[in-house]
């Protein structure tokens, strides 16, 4: 299989996992730039799940006003820094962020869209919003992995937004979360399956 087949089997390809693809222009963006193939599995799965974090938001909070599309793009892109840095491919590291949000706008992605880079781990600055908080909560349930701090945060916006209580929120999110963390084995395995060098 050539690199590109791999990438796009990566970015859009038909897995056994039902993933949505990822939006051309992220597409054509992550091949540009020659992101890794499991760079692009790891991107597409997350924005899967942001998809599914952010139509429950509109099922079950419909009065909430959410940037579904930025969200959705900075799902698809948060972690594009790791292209640059690919040690933080397989371990820890935090410099892919703020790399991934200059790599975004040297490209002529907008500040709003390109802050998901750097935001997607510091979900605790004063100037994150609901989606932020979103692109977070789904670059941790994909491999169900739960963060209480970072799901408190949500629960407060969600009941501040809603007015019911905190405690009737937290299970209505648990519950979500739950659902898709039973598939995180699925997301891991995709991943996996492609290699991280191009």
């Amino acid at each position: 299989m050539t690199t590109d087949t791999v990438f796009l089997r990566a970015v859009s390809g038909t897995v056994d996992l039902p993933l949505l693809p990822l939006p051309d222009r992220v597409a054509a963006l992550l091949s540009v730039l020659g992101v890794p193939p499991r760079l692009a599995a790891h991107l597409r799965a997350v924005h899967d799940v942001a998809h599914q974090l952010i139509d429950w938001v509109a099922e079950r909070y419909p009065s909430v006003a959410i940037d579904r599309e930025a969200a959705l793009f900075g799902a698809a892109t948060h972690d594009i820094g790791k292209t640059v840095h690919l040690a933080e491919l397989s371990g820890p590291g935090a410099a892919h962020e703020e790399t991934g949000r200059a790599l975004l706008l040297e490209r002529g992605v907008s500040q709003e869209l390109a802050r998901f880079a750097a935001t997607h781990a510091s979900w605790t600055r004063s100037d994150v919003v609901l989606e932020d908080l979103l692109v977070s909560l789904a670059d941790k349930i994909w491999k169900n992995k739960r963060v209480p701090d970072l799901e408190d945060l949500v629960v407060a916006r969600l009941a501040e937004a809603t007015g019911r209580p905190e405690w009737e929120e937290f299970l209505a999110l648990d519950e979500i979360l739950s659902r898709i963390g039973d598939e995180a084995d699925a997301r891991l395995a995709f991943q996996a399956s492609f290699p991280i060098h191009t």
